[in-house]
């Protein structure tokens, strides 16, 4: 075991908005409101439950052509430190978006570029079905 991905990150004008809208179309519930007007939303087990959470992050203004989703990634079974070392090993390079260094998360970027983070927090491994 390794990852799992715990959230999707969306930026977005209206958190409010889009929470409403996907809380009815996935049928998930606002799990947290952030200060700054970010929403998480879920399935009603929350976060590291059964399906990833989505966080809607207010951003006032999209930047055009930039993505506006990333996947957030959470070690399984080691801590964060770890987990990097082996994405770091699998292919993976740290990423600067204007991050200030004071994050708990690591900004990564896969083989291609596209950016990811790997958050600090553990969670359960999803159960094989069987």
């Amino acid at each position: 075991m390794a990852c799992r991905i715990g959230e999707l990150v969306l930026d977005c004008r209206d958190p409010e908005l889009l929470a409403e809208f996907w809380c009815e179309v996935l049928d998930f519930v606002v799990l947290d409101h952030e200060e700054d007007g970010s929403i998480e939303i879920g399935a009603r087990d929350g976060f590291g439950g059964s399906q990833p959470t989505i966080f809607l992050s207010k951003c006032d203004d999209p930047a055009p052509g930039k993505p506006r989703l990333h996947i957030d990634l959470n070690a399984t079974d080691r801590d964060q430190a770890a987990e990097l070392e082996r994405l770091l090993a699998l292919g993976a390079r740290p990423a600067d978006i204007g991050q200030t260094g004071e994050e708990s998360w690591h900004v990564l970027q896969d083989p291609e570029g596209n950016v990811f983070c790997l958050l600090r927090a553990r969670i359960a491994p999803v159960p094989s079905a069987g």
